[in-house]
């Protein structure tokens, strides 16, 4: 009897399909459904944002950070201010402080919204996309109560924000994280009981701490494989020392606890914002900061906590109006190197799940 023998082929799974949540491209090599290897292909997005900063003015620059990682625009509105506030050394009033953790804050919820969302999706499952879609327009309006905008803001400036909060937005805000934390609790008496769900997510696409280390990932992909690391808390910035809140952690790195971590997360940052809102202080929102504004030449990394993680701005300045350097670091990036890794022997299937779970935003990798 003659041997039975299988041919691996290739396919490619992206860059337009759904579910590479942008465009990334995959080669899968497979035998049958099972995954041999997988290699993700980059750059069909870039644009050079790094580059145009250095021939932009520093104020000229936020808006165009505002694209660096959209989903989160308020991070990077507040990452590269920080980076010329520490060059400058320049003192933030603390009411500009606590509206800076409070937007944080909210746009951290909208963005684990966004990853609920599309991942339940990518799964099977449209009725939890729908639910999370509802909730994260309540933060949407917010932002547009306070800047006019719902998706890139413009709104956190060198030296604080643009403008104040309107009387409407705290009695607003605090019916938003109310709702939230209840919805929350309701996504997971949904998902966690769901048999699909379960076999979908539990045991698959497992990251070990050592690896997670090794490539450098960071937030809730790390702190789902075990490692409790926050840089709010590990190295600390603003004003989130005054807070207090737990940092989720879960151990066994799977699909499944990294969906956890996030919806856990998002309860988190109801509490931060809870807190900011009781303790919001009168007085300036803005220091004085000269409309050419010109640090001194010097050299600074800020890096703050991302929903997708380790956010950084690495900043470059040789006295004049514009950086010298510019050079912006994603936890994307670092993360999607290690979907070839933990997607060996998986299905097809798994790979759809795991690449969701990652959070994965091209802007973030292809700047």
């Amino acid at each position: 009897m003659a041997e039975l023998r299988t041919e691996e082929f290739q396919v490619n799974m992206g860059p337009h399909h759904p579910s590479t949540h942008g465009v990334c491209r995959l080669l899968l090599t497979l035998d049958g459904e099972k995954i041999i290897k997988v290699e993700p292909y980059i750059g069909y997005l870039h644009r050079a944002i790094e580059k145009i900063c250095e021939n932009r003015t520093y104020p000229m620059c936020i808006p165009i950070l505002d694209r660096f990682e959209y989903v989160t625009a308020m991070s990077c509105n507040y990452v590269f201010s920080l980076a010329a506030e520490r060059l400058a050394e320049i003192e933030v009033p603390e009411r500009a402080e606590y509206l800076r953790v409070i937007m944080l804050e909210l746009n951290r919820i909208a963005s684990h919204m966004i990853f609920f969302g599309t991942t339940v999706m990518d799964i099977g499952a449209l009725t939890p996309f729908l639910y999370a879609l509802r909730e994260r327009e309540m933060i949407m309006d917010l932002f547009e109560m306070t800047c006019g905008q719902r998706l890139t803001y413009n709104y956190i400036r060198i030296g604080g924000v643009s403008r104040d909060i309107p009387k409407e937005f705290i009695p607003k805000c605090r019916e938003t994280i109310k709702t939230i934390d209840e919805k929350i609790e309701e996504y997971k008496r949904l998902l966690n009981g769901n048999p699909i769900w379960k076999a979908r997510t539990i045991g698959i696409g497992k990251l070990s701490p050592e690896l997670a280390i090794a490539y450098g990932a960071s937030g809730p992909i790390l702190r789902a494989s075990g490692v409790e690391y926050d840089l709010r808390r590990d190295d600390p910035y603003s004003i989130y020392d005054r807070f207090d809140y737990k940092i989720p952690t879960y151990q066994n790195g799977d699909v499944y606890d990294r969906y956890m971590v996030r919806l856990d997360e998002m309860q988190e940052s109801c509490k931060i914002v809870a807190q900011a809102l009781d303790g919001l202080p009168e007085g300036d929102i803005r220091a004085k900061v000269k409309p050419n504004f010109k640090p001194p030449e010097g050299e600074v990394y800020t890096r703050i906590e991302n929903s997708r993680g380790e956010m950084g701005v690495h900043l470059i300045s040789d006295g004049t109006n514009k950086p010298f350097r510019l050079k912006a670091r994603g936890g994307s990036f670092a993360h999607l190197q290690l979907l070839p890794e933990i997607s060996k022997g998986c299905l097809i299937a798994d790979l759809v799940a795991i690449f969701a779970s990652f959070d994965v935003i091209l802007p973030e990798v292809d700047r």
